[in-house]
């Protein structure tokens, strides 16, 4: 590729990315000034991000609604969610845009080039030909406006970000996060909320939301990222012509500025809500907070990752034992932001006492004295690099396609610095400079510079207030009523019809010519086969192997799998508690830290986890296989290292260690509260299921509300709870971790089989010899119990959920088109763009388990009542070849991820230990290809059954919860 022979752009710099197998180059248009980094390589998975620097002035959230309502039509686009219209008929791999604190970012994957090229399209459209100037509306909808049904309701605030954010701010964690970022930069962008606090974006006018568009949204101040293999000559020709050759280059001042250092540290408290019923003590966290320099230091910027790992973040690091052993907070966090200008270090003590202030503090400049004299772990920090070393060149980012963290990242130097947009893709110099670092004073060094003799800092506490949730909700409704008093007679009749207009708008369909526009791939473009499976029978003395061969970048991939069959089902919390003590607890030859470390060194990490295993062949009986695995990785000559450590682990774990036992339930329990408040959707429907469902019961007992329930009760009563603990765990670990009740699952090339065969044999003969847990199979008990859980939160999770097979209802492929119609079209009017939600999913499985539930809803009712109004939608469904095409190719893109050597080989067992066979996948693909308009209809009857089981969990704020307890059977506080 000659870029020298393109007019319309500057080449600026040209750099080989060997580490990550591509070659980049840096560019600047010449009449727009807009600037591109392209990334080839010859990825299939394609990546196309545009973003822009959005400084926030104030605390509106006008880049959050900007970012929302830009995707609700463009000039060539003019329909009100082109963005839907695109999830519907795309086969992209990732598909969103994100509001940081200081840019926002659209980016879009796909491995089909037709396909990329339409996200590009409708990307580039939106953001510099939005219909925001057209159409009121969207901004009305996404951020916020009032809501007046009628002249005599109560007046109310609505909009998608203004309860996204109401949810947000609901999170203590989420409040302090916020909290310690506007402390430590008072005079720069940083200062204000960027997604928008709920308080203060009623103050954001429509025509301050345009200004910020027409600043910011400018070629100019744009960063567009090109990742894959592609024609790459082709895209920077359509972009000059289709868009950049449309502007001139001007004057954007849209810079990140520096903050200045303080000349102390600042300390800041701030409220945040609990239930009436919740305590007051032990429910303060206290932070502390450095600025770390600037993220343009890329030694820095990546020494203080290993640093973070070394002190606080990797289980038993001193500063972490520290505050811990000094009983200053039952649950140590940390971070280390490196994301933004200045990066930022945290250490943050949960469930702590706003007068340990000082004691905390006293521990952590302690400790971190003491370490600076003394000197650092060289463990720790051998660990750390490797650690961070082994996942930059695994480049494993679960669902996320590489190409799209690759350009994150860049904006970490790239929006700073606009010359040098590689400086973190090339790590490996840096690695190997910071290992030839230990034991030269350098790390103790940074610890001095920037976290002991750095004022620039920071003590925030966040406190409890009992019933702050509903004191500002009854605030706001006074100030609302107040508000609506000053009001003439005609001024109300406007907000009823504005409300109304609104509703119109909503309702209206798109013209079929606009909807039209927006691009659709053919069913052509989809392959009618079925990604291969990689599984291989395998046999390592009496134990089973599954075998799945592919390619791994030489890693091994590994999984002990022991069988739960026997487990009773009142032991259940007690395996969960099993599951979150191994690894974090000291063994007989390695305390605990020790351990994480010496793992760390050598391997790519372990860790644990309960499976649950449908068996697709026998649906109605409900059998499934749970399992309780560990799992690691290691380049091949590494693996007897992970095998020992494995066996370490299971083996020789200390589990009468009453001290860090109870350290471990605090810490579980306060991060299940944690994971209520961010994913209360998945709570509550897991719970919801748990009412009827065998398996779903199993994990609700080892890892939802039930298990939380018993976590919290050994933990407020551990000394009367300490001693059956032990002898659970002790027993459970002796009877399941034995070789006859083992099977493992293995990926990784060819020649990465000898030797696991060989440590998998001698890793049998040194496991456990005790008896089985039990000869019957667990028998669970489920009890419908529709239970609403109060929460201090202002949004509600609303899940309705129920079994269809148990009532009378087939499983089809076409069952996964539902889910797509559900998402982006019934549920996603209703709930999301009229209810005002931020969310919508459902899910219908091959096991007759289907649900549907909200997300960050500030609606109760209404939503039980759109639920209601699922069968009536189908029966009457009525769709045009042209949208049922695009419902199907938007259903594959869902079922054909892109996948990882690690997610193939994971994927290949679950089918395995599901039952499912290579025939029922390709059937369950023929079916979702093949449907027509009769086969979603004929779904009713699956709504109609899983409506039928009236299976209902709500978790959401105590006033809601409360004013709608007739809905409920149980009604519960969850803290």
């Amino acid at each position: 590729m000659d870029l020298t022979k393109l007019g319309s752009y500057d080449l600026i710099k040209e750099e080989d990315l060997k580490d990550l197998q591509s070659k980049g180059y840096l560019l600047r248009h010449k009449k727009s000034g807009a600037r591109l980094v392209l990334m080839e390589n010859d990825d299939e998975n394609k990546v196309f991000t545009i973003g822009f620097r959005t400084p926030a002035a104030d605390s509106t959230g006008v880049a959050h609604i900007l970012e929302h309502s830009v995707l609700c039509g463009s000039r060539d686009f003019p329909v009100k969610d082109p963005f839907v219209e695109l999830v519907k008929g795309s086969l992209n791999t990732f598909l969103n845009a994100m509001t940081y604190p200081d840019k926002t970012v659209y980016p879009v994957a796909s491995c089909n080039d037709k396909d990329f090229q339409n996200l590009m399209h409708v990307y580039m459209d939106a953001v510099f030909y939005p219909d925001i100037y057209r159409h009121e509306e969207t901004f009305r909808q996404e951020g916020w406006s009032y809501k007046l049904d009628d002249k005599d309701a109560p007046l109310e605030y609505n909009g998608v970000v203004y309860n996204e954010m109401k949810g947000a701010f609901s999170s203590p964690e989420g409040v302090l996060d916020r909290v310690i970022l506007n402390s430590l930069f008072p005079d720069t962008t940083y200062a204000n909320e960027s997604g928008g606090d709920p308080e203060v974006i009623p103050e954001l006018s429509y025509e301050q939301f345009l200004q910020f568009h027409s600043r910011y949204y400018h070629p100019s101040n744009s960063y567009i990222y090109l990742y894959g293999n592609m024609d790459m000559e082709e895209k920077l020709n359509w972009l000059d012509e289709q868009y950049l050759n449309a502007f001139d280059r001007i004057t954007v001042d849209s810079e990140i500025r520096e903050q200045k250092s303080f000349p102390q540290m600042l300390e800041l408290e701030k409220a945040y809500s609990i239930t009436s019923d919740e305590p007051e003590k032990d429910n303060t966290y206290l932070s502390y907070n450095k600025v770390i320099g600037t993220s343009l230091d890329e030694k820095l910027y990546q020494a203080f990752e290993i640093l973070d790992y070394a002190l606080l973040s990797a289980p038993g690091a001193p500063l972490k034992k520290a505050l811990v052993e000094a009983g200053i907070g039952k649950d140590i966090m940390g971070s280390y932001d490196n994301g933004i200008y200045q990066p930022v270090f945290s250490v943050i003590a949960k469930n702590a006492n706003a007068d340990q202030k000082q004691a905390f503090v006293d521990v952590i400049e302690g400790t971190l004295r003491a370490i600076a004299d003394n000197g650092i772990d060289k463990k720790a920090l051998e660990a750390g690099i490797n650690y961070f070393e082994f996942r930059y060149r695994e480049a494993d980012f679960g669902n996320y396609p590489k190409g799209l963290m690759y350009g994150l990242q860049m904006f970490d130097s790239w929006l700073y610095d606009e010359t040098n947009p590689f400086v973190h893709l090339q790590a490996i110099p840096v690695f190997r400079f910071l290992k030839e670092q230990i034991g030269s004073g350098y790390f103790e060094k940074l610890i001095r510079t920037y976290l002991l003799d750095n004022t620039h800092g920071s003590i925030v506490i966040v406190k409890p207030e009992r019933g702050r949730s509903g004191r500002l909700d009854r605030e706001l409704e006074e100030k609302l009523s107040a508000y609506k008093a000053t009001l003439s007679e005609e001024e109300i009749e406007d907000l009823v019809a504005r409300t109304k207009a609104l509703a119109e708008y909503q309702d209206a369909e798109d013209s079929r010519e606009d909807l039209e526009k927006i691009p659709v791939l053919e069913r052509a473009d989809i392959t009618p086969e079925t990604a291969p499976i990689y599984n291989e029978e395998r046999k390592v003395g009496d134990i089973p192997l599954i075998y799945h061969e592919v390619e791994t970048n030489g890693i091994g991939y590994m999984s002990l799998m022991f069988d739960l069959s026997g487990v009773a089902e009142e032991m259940l919390p007690y395996v969960g508690i099993l599951q979150s003590v191994l690894g974090i607890i000291d063994t007989n030859h390695y305390g605990y830290g020790e351990l994480f470390n010496e793992i760390n060194v050598s391997t790519g990490g372990i860790g644990t986890s309960l499976e649950m295993y449908p068996n697709a062949e026998k649906v109605a009986e409900k059998e499934f296989k749970a399992t309780f695995e560990i799992k690691g990785k290691a380049l091949y000559p590494k693996m007897s290292v992970l095998f020992d450590m494995m066996r370490e682990i299971l083996m020789e774990s200390k589990l009468d260690d009453t001290k860090r036992l109870k350290e471990i339930l605090s810490m579980s329990k306060s991060r299940l509260q944690m994971r209520f408040q961010s994913s209360g959707h998945t709570t509550a429907a897991l719970r919801a299921l748990s009412y009827a469902s065998p398996i779903e019961k199993f994990k609700d007992d080892t890892d939802g509300i039930g298990f939380y329930e018993v976590v919290k009760q050994i933990e407020e009563h551990f000394e009367e709870e300490k001693e059956m603990l032990i002898s659970h765990l002790k027993r459970l670990a002796g009877n399941l971790f034995r070789a006859d009740n083992m099977m493992v699952s293995f990926t990784a090339a060819r020649e990465g089989l000898e030797v696991t065969e060989n440590g998998i044999e001698a890793l049998s003969t040194r496991l456990g010899k005790e008896a089985p847990v039990g000869e019957e199979p667990c028998v669970l008990h489920c009890t419908k119990k529709n239970e609403g859980f109060k929460t201090s939160s202002k949004v509600q999770y609303v899940a309705r959920v129920g079994n269809f097979i148990d009532g009378g209802a087939a499983y089809n492929g076409a069952l996964q088109i539902l889910k797509v119609i559900m998402s982006y079209e019934y549920l996603w009017q209703n709930i999301r763009v009229k209810g005002g939600a931020y969310g919508c999913m459902s899910s219908f499985n091959r096991i007759g388990e289907g649900y549907f539930v909200s997300y960050r809803d500030p609606n109760l009712k209404k939503t039980m009542e759109v639920y209601e109004g699922v069968v009536d939608y189908l029966e009457n469904f009525t769709v045009d070849e042209r949208d049922m095409t695009k419902y199907i190719i938007g259903t594959i893109s869902n079922m054909d991820r892109p996948m990882n050597p690690s997610a193939k080989g994971d994927r290949s067992m679950n089918l395995y230990m599901n039952h499912v066979s290579a025939a029922m996948i390709q059937k369950e693909r023929e079916q979702v290809l093949s449907a027509t308009q009769e086969d979603i209809r004929a779904l009713a009857d699956v709504v109609k059954a899983v409506l039928a089981a009236d299976q209902i969990c709500v978790l959401g704020g105590e006033e809601r919860i409360e004013e709608n307890r007739e809905m409920f059977q149980e009604v519960k506080q969850l803290n």
